[in-house]
């Protein structure tokens, strides 16, 4: 039985800038192809199809589309985007799981943004003579494959850009190396749960003459005790009317981007929260929310195929999704802790040493928006795992994992 729905799509309820003609015409084709997906099922689709489809449906969705995504002039702004400091910190973290697997080894990073973070990685792994066999971007958008490419082509020395590669899939064989993720879980297409009358619902989309609208349906069994397990871990049960978000396939993404990872690390940096944190009970509509020109607002269903859609992560699903893979967790702390411990002093020694001004001026900021709790130093959070390597000496600094 359907129930009442719980939110509509209004035209612009944030005050948002309002988009182009262009982009509002590529926006009601992906909408119509979702009118017709909920039309194929019965009237609805849950909300992680929903998010799906508006992120990366082919050639229309947010990730899979054409459409400036980062820095300024796009909707957000990831740490590798800054400048070089967040990828030659990660990349001194990274460098003796390399060395560690021997010369056949290979990275595989999952979205590869601009490009920023793979030109700085291999250039410092070239310093630290601990280059990959093969580097390779799992990259869904097609434009950005070829902005990648361009970057890394013009930055890269032939050799080091000859190991650069563009995946459709994870590998499919059996290799050794790592898998490096920033801002990547949090864009899993999520689905959302209601506690009412004491069982589990899940949100649904609907298509009305106003727009999009968000309605509840009893949760499937896969997702109830997904919701339950979750209930097991907190010291106070959830209350009736209760709203958030959950990952139940979490555990089989990892299985499917790690592959046949024989023996390496896997890296993963993100927003979100240890699991008591995350369920907390003023916490009651959940992390859910929209990036639209570096505008956060609450309404998901707004102009799909235009807006980032996002939701935190809970750390302790990723802990347990990681166990579960295989892998033996090697460390989990802040964003600021992470950087602070794996080549941050001498990112700061260089700084000192510039000579232009404003270029050194730069360059402070840059570390303090990745560093300070006010910015994404503590937003931020670094968890790592590892299969017969040694990786847990990354995590040494301000070592977090008693808060999972």
């Amino acid at each position: 039985m359907r129930a009442t729905p719980v939110s509509h799509a209004s035209p612009n309820p944030f005050d948002l800038p309002p988009p182009a003609a262009e982009a509002l015409a590529h926006s009601a084709q992906l909408q119509a192809v979702i009118e017709q997906q909920i039309a194929d099922n019965g009237g609805a689709i849950p909300f992680s199809r929903f998010m799906e489809l508006a992120l990366y449906a082919p050639a229309l969705g947010y990730y899979s589309a054409g459409a400036s995504k980062f820095g300024a002039e796009g909707d957000f702004i990831t740490a590798p985007e800054l400048g070089p400091i967040f990828a030659a910190c990660v990349t001194e973290s990274l460098a003796p799981v390399i060395q560690q697997c021997g010369p056949e080894a290979r990275i595989l990073e999952l979205g590869g943004g601009t490009g920023a973070f793979a030109e700085v990685a291999l250039k410092r792994l070239l310093e630290l003579d601990a280059l990959p066999d093969r580097y390779a971007i799992l990259e869904p958008s097609a434009q950005l494959r070829e902005r990648q490419r361009e970057r890394l082509r013009e930055t890269l020395i032939g050799p080091v850009f000859d190991l650069v590669e563009w995946l459709d899939a994870p590998f499919d064989d059996d290799w050794d190396g790592v898998v490096f993720a920033n801002e990547v879980i949090d864009a899993l297409p999520t689905p959302r749960f209601v506690l009412q009358d004491g069982q589990v619902h899940e949100e649904h989309v609907v298509a009305t003459a106003q727009g999009f609208a968000r309605e509840l349906r009893l949760a499937d069994a896969f997702l109830a005790s997904a919701v339950h397990h979750v209930g097991l871990r907190l010291q106070e049960p959830l209350p009736d009317g209760y709203r958030s978000e959950v990952l139940p396939q979490l555990p089989y993404w990892i299985q499917a981007v790690a592959g046949g990872l024989r023996r390496g690390a896997m890296l993963f940096v993100d927003y979100g929260y240890p699991r008591g944190e995350y369920y907390q009970l003023e916490r009651s509509d959940g992390t859910l929310r929209a990036y639209y020109r570096h505008r956060m607002h609450a309404d998901p269903l707004l102009w799909p195929g235009l807006q980032d859609i996002t939701a935190s992560v809970d750390f302790t699903a990723l802990a347990e999704a990681g166990d579960a893979a295989g892998f033996d967790f090697a460390g989990y702390c802040s964003q600021a802790s992470f950087l602070l411990g794996n080549g941050m002093a001498g990112v700061l020694e260089r700084i000192e040493s510039i000579k232009d001004d404003a270029l050194r001026q730069q360059r402070i900021n840059e570390v303090k928006r990745l560093t300070l709790p006010s910015e994404m130093g503590e937003r931020f959070q670094v968890m790592g795992f590892e299969k017969d390597v040694e990786f847990g000496a990354a995590f040494l600094a301000g070592d977090l994992s008693f808060r999972l």
